[in-house]
């Protein structure tokens, strides 16, 4: 059950233990921002970064995420609060920490937990929490089996997620077992640590915004515990496509233009017609992940030498989807 914790900044250091990732700060991907330039667009706002090249990484990777527009401003918003917080410090003005406890609401695939990461290496690097871990769980790891059993597995949780964030998904779950269900044993358990270790410890509870929306009224104090609360909207066609070809440039793989009509209507397909089961991105992810595998399949069985092309390229065969074939061209 327990998470490794393991800290190294020059590589993504990610430990699966059943459910439990923890992630401490790192950089994803090389976007480095000379530290020569004093701002950068977040959202087409310019962030004076004071040469932070650190801070100015993390900022470049959210702006580079498609999409999410609401979601960039409100890292703005936090951005600037510190910033002036700091400002009123240093003027000898009243400037009390805040709370930074959030609600993410949206269906999956639409960048809840990695948005979560960032906000946490972001967070880190303004000195609001003094580690900058993720810890990643979901009901399985934080409820027991027996009474006393779900407190000690909440709070041993609890300590690990001490100087980061402690991002609970599917928190709904939680509430979902009635009176009698050790759920609610770990609800009140990370309630009492929101308010004990406020100030380097912030809990993120994601979720489908229905089911969060009932999970909030189960108790009337709960959701103003939580002073931020953001909606995750589903993707549009055109930004999935925009995601999937991103996706491909980074394994260095090419869409040929019927292949990515063949992709785009597929989607249009799963969004109308499987709108309940559509995961958005993580959907866009194991579609190219299977293409990846049949494009493997068919230049083994059809290309004695494929050429550097044979191998980038893919075709429309190479993406097999499960729908109905006929519906799909006519979306």
């Amino acid at each position: 059950m327990d998470g490794n914790v393991l800290s190294n900044e020059r590589t993504i250091v990610t430990k699966n233990t059943r459910q439990i990732n923890v992630v401490f700060k790192h950089v994803e991907r090389q976007h480095i921002v000379s530290s020569e330039k004093s701002k950068l667009q977040l959202n087409g706002k310019a962030i004076p970064l004071e040469k932070n090249e650190k801070l100015s990484e993390i900022i470049s990777e959210l702006e580079q995420m498609i999409g999410l527009e609401k979601i960039k401003d409100l890292v703005y918003e936090i951005y600037a609060l510190l910033q002036v917080t700091k400002m009123r410090e240093e003027a000898g003005l009243q400037s009390n920490k805040h709370v930074y406890h959030m609600i993410f609401k949206g269906n999956p695939g639409t960048g809840k937990t990695t948005v979560a990461r960032i906000i946490a290496k972001m967070f880190h690097a303004l000195d609001v929490c003094s580690k900058g871990q993720l810890v990643e769980v979901e009901r399985a790891d934080l409820v027991g089996e027996y009474i006393g059993h779900t407190a000690n597995k909440t709070r041993n949780l609890i300590k690990k997620s001490v100087g980061g964030i402690l991002f609970v998904d599917e928190a709904y779950s939680l509430a979902r077992g009635g009176e009698k269900d050790f759920g609610k044993e770990a609800i009140d358990t990370l309630v009492k640590a929101m308010e004990d270790l406020k100030h380097d410890f912030i809990l993120i509870l994601a979720g489908y915004s229905n089911e969060m929306d009932d999970f909030l009224k189960i108790n009337p104090g709960l959701s103003s515990r939580f002073p931020i609360q953001v909606e995750f909207p589903d993707y549009s066609i055109d930004q999935l496509v925009k995601i999937s070809e991103l996706m491909m440039k980074e394994r260095e793989y090419t869409f040929l233009p019927q292949t990515l009509m063949k992709l785009r209507n597929h989607l249009s397909y799963e969004k109308r017609y499987n709108s309940h089961q559509f995961s958005n991105a993580r959907h866009v992810r194991n579609q190219i992940e299977k293409a990846i595998r049949h494009q493997a399949v068919r230049l083994l069985n059809e290309v004695k030498s494929p050429s550097k092309q044979d191998l980038m390229n893919m075709q429309p065969e190479d993406f097999k989807f499960e729908t109905h074939s006929n519906l799909e061209k006519n979306v």
